[in-house]
């Protein structure tokens, strides 16, 4: 523990558990669970979960509120028929998460690069702004993921404030963006 791999109000998960630090004792830890069992968002579980602090010894300890850089990369996804056109899908995809993240993002990004100049990555090439990729799905749909920047205890919120905005655009369009329809034959 004198490494401090965690402190209060951080995010971290640990072995299979996700959740918030609420106190940290000699002895142990107690956290506020996200996810859980019965959940499959970013939310809390209403659970506290407590573990011996020896854990971080036996376990990975992924912490998400790293004070140098307390962002963590999110995806949102979503799909679409292969008779939509890909082109202005992804484009309309990028404006608008674009237009919800704003600046914040750019800024975000240009701390990301400054760190990772001091590491053996340096090289890596980092969009500042959001990244949209197209995968194939079992010759039915095509799924749109969009990549982006997030704070991780407004990860939630973000992507479904994401999710509203792009699918109210998309659906301006119905003769570019096709969704599946799981009932026609």
């Amino acid at each position: 523990m004198i490494r401090k791999p965690y402190e209060v109000g951080d995010r971290i998960r640990i072995g299979n558990v996700y959740g918030d630090i609420i106190n940290v004792s000699y002895i142990d830890t107690t956290l506020w669970e996200f996810h859980g069992d019965y959940l499959s968002g970013d939310h809390p579980s209403g659970r506290t979960i407590r573990f011996a602090n020896s854990k971080v010894f036996s376990e990975y300890v992924y912490n998400y509120s790293w004070p140098l850089f307390p962002f963590i990369w999110n995806e949102l996804s979503l799909f679409i028929s292969y008779d939509s056109d890909f082109k202005f899908t992804s484009e309309t995809v990028k404006r608008i998460v674009e237009i919800e993240i704003g600046e914040a993002m750019v800024r975000r990004v240009k701390r990301f690069k400054t760190i990772l100049k001091d590491t053996p990555v340096d090289e890596l090439d980092v969009n500042e702004y959001p990244s949209v990729y197209m995968k194939a799905h079992e010759n039915t749909w095509i799924e749109v993921i969009v990549r982006y920047l997030v704070e991780p205890k407004n990860s939630g919120r973000v992507k479904k404030q994401l999710f509203e905005a792009v699918m109210k655009e998309l659906k301006r369009n119905p003769e570019k963006v096709i969704f599946p329809n799981i009932n026609s034959q």
